[in-house]
């Protein structure tokens, strides 16, 4: 039986920062992933700046983040079925090797001299297809991994695992592009993918914690938004993801914007600006790791920060506070989707956690085929400062009223405490506010 609307989870009492790694499989996945994730985050820079190089386009950057991210708004759920239904490291092992394929295709045509804006559009649509189902089967195999005791921890380190791999990718992807050009990230890229496939290969499936798996039958998508819709305390942090992830999270067309057209920058300089963002992740996630702890009221005070550091950032009058500032909004930014993360997978049913991580990463990730294309030719039209602004807004009006959702459906009212000493925002039942 899952917890109620207003429950906020203990902390696993077994949890220290790096726990998860003393697991012989984790510490396969983490190292594959580690390898991987870096080899990603050198074709995402190159990616962006290939095709800002083709066209001279904020706008065509957000279409290509768009194109990848398209797959998962159109059929995300359905890859949450797969996951629940079939062996997990089998999934994987279909979805990394052709994941690492589009990597090498991309490599050939750009080294070739035959690329074109729409290779990568389509080459961008196919990785998508792979994320549909990859996505939330790497969510659930973690359980697999590591067992419910150490999810909380093994999510995070996840996170921070994402966001090392953002602090090296971008920097030797900017080395790269500027010294033998882009074609050379995307190869590196396409090779990487052997280390995660390598690892899942290598695992002892004995020692791999039984799940329940869903038997095949009908109706199975309709049943798992039905449990969605049914719980505030998985519905209501799904719609903020949705609007931070459609919204908040397109620095790849900010950053891009603020390079060329504001700093006057060159690749390096973008490199450089995302490795700041992901130094700020990447203590976020640590910070997550060593906490074992995830609360809703967490996440929603993340999210609001996080909208409140981008507006701050969108608005430094010079390249130096603007970098500075990336890296609190990097911490905010990641401290809400681990939260956010680890809350919905531990608030879930077995059964039906494919379809509900499914759903999870859909909204938090199929939002960007309508914020990308918006926000780049907001960006285009109304200049990077503006775009910026509105979407931390966005944001930050957002988890204001999802917080106040998930106080109503706990039966709690926020409080404000503004004497010394005090806690500033408190949580109280109803009738004692109302008495007080």
């Amino acid at each position: 039986m899952s917890p109620g609307p207003g429950a906020d989870s203990a902390p696993a009492p077994t949890a220290t920062t790096f726990s998860s790694l003393r697991i012989r499989n984790y510490r396969l996945f983490a190292t594959g992933q580690m390898v991987s994730n870096t080899g990603t985050w050198m074709q995402r820079i190159a990616q962006d700046w290939l095709v800002l190089s083709l066209t001279g386009s904020a706008a065509a950057v957000g279409i290509t983040v768009a194109m990848q991210f398209l797959p998962m708004l159109l059929f995300g759920l359905y890859g949450g079925i797969v996951a629940d239904r079939y062996p997990k490291r089998r999934i994987l092992l279909a979805t990394q090797t052709f994941m690492g394929l589009t990597g090498l295709a991309l490599a050939a045509l750009t080294l070739g001299g035959a690329v074109r804006v729409w290779h990568v559009y389509v080459l961008a649509f196919l990785l998508g297809l792979a994320t549909v189902v990859d996505n939330p089967a790497r969510q659930v195999f973690v359980t697999e991994l590591v067992g419910r005791e150490q999810l909380r921890n093994a999510v995070s380190l996840n996170a921070a695992n994402f966001q090392t791999a953002r602090l090296v990718g971008p920097a030797v992807a900017g080395v790269l592009i500027s010294a033998v050009g882009s074609g050379w990230a995307f190869l590196l890229n396409g090779v990487s993918f052997a280390a995660p496939i390598a690892g899942l290969l290598l695992m002892r499936t004995a020692e791999l914690h039984p799940v329940e798996r869903a038997p095949r039958g009908k109706g199975q998508l309709r049943e798992g938004l039905r449990y969605v819709a049914a719980r505030p305390e998985l519905l209501w942090p799904m719609v903020l993801v949705f609007f931070v992830g459609t919204f908040g999270f397109n620095f790849p067309i900010w950053l891009t914007a603020y390079v060329d057209d504001v700093f006057g920058g060159d690749a390096g300089l973008y490199g450089l600006l995302n490795s700041l963002l992901a130094v700020g992740s990447l203590a976020g996630a640590l910070y997550a790791a060593r906490r074992g702890v995830s609360l809703l009221r967490v996440t929603v005070g993340a999210a609001l920060a996080f909208g409140l550091l981008e507006i701050a950032v969108a608005l430094s009058p010079s390249l130096w506070l603007f970098a500075a500032l990336l890296v609190p909004a990097g911490m905010a930014g990641v401290l809400f989707n681990v939260t956010a993360n680890s809350n919905v997978q531990l608030r879930t049913e077995e059964a039906m956690r494919g379809r509900v991580m499914s759903l999870f990463m859909m909204v938090f990730m199929g939002g960007t085929p309508l914020g990308g294309p918006l926000v780049g030719w907001a960006t285009d039209t109304y200049g990077a400062r503006l775009g910026f602004v509105a979407c931390g807004l966005v944001s930050a009006l957002a988890a204001a009223g999802v917080g106040l959702m998930l106080a109503r459906a706990g039966g709690v009212r926020i409080r404000l405490d503004l004497r010394p000493g005090g806690r500033y925002v408190r949580l109280v039942p109803r009738e004692y506010a109302a008495a007080a």
